[in-house]
């Protein structure tokens, strides 16, 4: 399968995550995301045996899916949510940008950083008009770890090609001590809450989902792609999730969305067709 696939299945069900947040907004976010990553990580729990990862990689994972999570929900408690949402979707771009940086055999081409700069004002649009452009003006220290969780996210993604190869199923020990460090901060930070059984049916699709197979998908695709492609795709996340957020809640549809989206086409028609340089690492 392509890696392209693999990445846009991710996508896919990142599309899904507001969705379901909105549904579970009365559940505090470091429960919702220590229960969902626990059991996100379920499915490789019969692969425990190729969780066996140096502890260098071991970190580097719980550095992106704890740290990313830890401080986003921190940035959105600090600063107006649209504006730390739309500063945390800096991250495909730091995908593409930092990618020479982490992966040295990779070049920066003109088309990755048009792609990048369209994917980014599509997004910018998509969420902007979502929110019916009610901006909050003025700074906020929250802005600050709303992009420290961007660039943690991008980080990450790229250097999982430059520790030692360790197979997609350790993904699952990522998730899982990940989930253990979120439920530790929800003891420790949040209110206690009873959780009915609507909410553990909702917590378990978000597990499997954009907490659990999409984290999978994404490892497959970023060890066998182009990280500069992946990373301009990835810009169909927050206008997909747009969308799916305004047949859920019932909004309005609005021009700007459809505007979004001929940015966001346009921007994965230039990145995906730009060349090569860099050999795919292969499956590990």
């Amino acid at each position: 399968m392509h890696p392209n696939v693999y990445a846009l299945s991710a996508i896919a069900l990142w599309a899904s995550l507001a969705s379901l947040g909105l549904l579970l907004r009365h559940v505090p976010p470091f429960l919702l995301t220590g229960v969902a990553l626990l059991v996100g990580s379920m499915p490789a729990w019969p692969l425990v045996r190729q969780w066996k990862v140096p502890l260098p990689t071991l970190a580097l994972g719980v550095y992106g899916l704890f740290g990313f999570h830890f401080l986003l929900f921190i940035a959105l408690r600090h600063a107006p949510p649209v504006e730390a949402n739309l500063v945390n979707y800096l991250w495909p771009l730091l995908i593409v940008v930092l990618a020479p940086v982490f992966l040295p055999p990779l070049r920066l081409r003109a088309q990755h950083l048009v792609a990048a700069a369209l994917g980014f004002a599509g997004a910018a649009l998509a969420i902007l008009g979502a929110a019916g452009g009610d901006l909050r003006g003025g700074w906020s220290w929250g802005y600050l770890p709303a992009l420290g969780s961007a660039f943690i996210w991008a980080s990450y993604s790229l250097l999982t090609r430059r520790v030692q190869a360790f197979p997609t199923a350790a993904i699952g020990l990522f998730g899982a001590v990940s989930g253990v460090l979120a439920l530790a901060c929800h003891l420790a930070l949040e209110p206690r809450v009873a959780l009915d059984s609507r909410d553990l049916l909702l917590l378990a699709a978000m597990g499997l989902g954009p907490l659990g197979a999409a984290f999978f998908l994404w490892d497959k695709a970023l060890k066998a792609g182009d990280p500069r492609q992946i990373g301009v795709l990835s810009y169909i996340t927050p206008l997909a999730s747009t969308l799916l957020l305004m047949l859920v809640s019932g909004r309005e549809f609005r021009w700007s969305v459809a505007a979004a989206a001929a940015l966001i086409v346009v921007s994965a028609l230039v990145g995906t067709r730009a060349p090569r340089d860099l050999p795919a690492a292969g499956s590990r």
